[in-house]
């Protein structure tokens, strides 16, 4: 006698209901960007509010978001959320290390154009990809590839003009930024498009 053996195989699909990471990510860099904004375009003094701001909004909000968005299989998200949060912790430790006499100071302005200089090609290459993306989304990654490289421009010539036109746009990127984040949440919230993204 024989005996017959039947495999069922079954396919299970697993629901992702964790909460976006876009509101964190975004605010991440609006908050302490309108600040840096600001300072840069010297309407407030640049100090400890600004780095502690960078530090935790910036990093550490912005790299657990990209976190999340790597979780969800975002590679966009992943990398840009991701990078934004180590490039405030970068920025804060520009200022920190010299202080702390790990290093003797940023290298001087041709170094800190450099830096500011890639950021800007990477938002610029972010930028691009976000045009098949929401409108407001373009907004804010358009200003800020202004931004660095207006700074990156500012450095290198140790021109101050520069620096406060990229302060300006900051504030206005900035808060683009803080509404680009809560819009979906809002809209989530009633249930309806009551704050558009394009």
């Amino acid at each position: 006698m024989t005996e017959t053996t039947t495999i069922t195989k079954s396919i299970v699909e697993i629901k992702d209901i964790t909460a976006g990471a876009g509101a964190l990510g975004l605010l991440g860099y609006g908050m302490p960007g309108v600040l840096l904004g600001l300072a840069n375009a010297g309407i407030i003094q640049a100090g400890s509010v600004i780095l502690g701001m960078a530090i935790f909004m910036g990093g550490v909000a912005m790299f657990t978001a990209g976190l999340m968005e790597w979780k969800k299989g975002n590679t966009y998200g992943m990398a840009a959320y991701g990078s934004y949060g180590l490039f405030w912790f970068s920025f804060a430790a520009l200022f920190i290390l010299p202080v702390l006499g790990f290093a003797k100071d940023t290298g001087g302005q041709g170094a800190m154009a450099a830096y500011l200089a890639l950021w800007g090609l990477f938002t610029l290459i972010l930028f691009i990809g976000s045009l098949k993306m929401s409108r407001a989304l373009q907004f804010v990654l358009g200003t800020l590839a202004l931004v660095f490289f207006l700074e990156a421009i500012g450095a290198a010539m140790g021109s101050g003009m520069f620096t406060v036109l990229a302060g300006y746009i900051g504030i206005i990127s900035g808060l683009a930024a803080i509404y680009t984040a809560l819009a979906p949440v809002l809209n989530d919230i009633y249930g309806r498009p009551i704050a558009p993204l394009g």
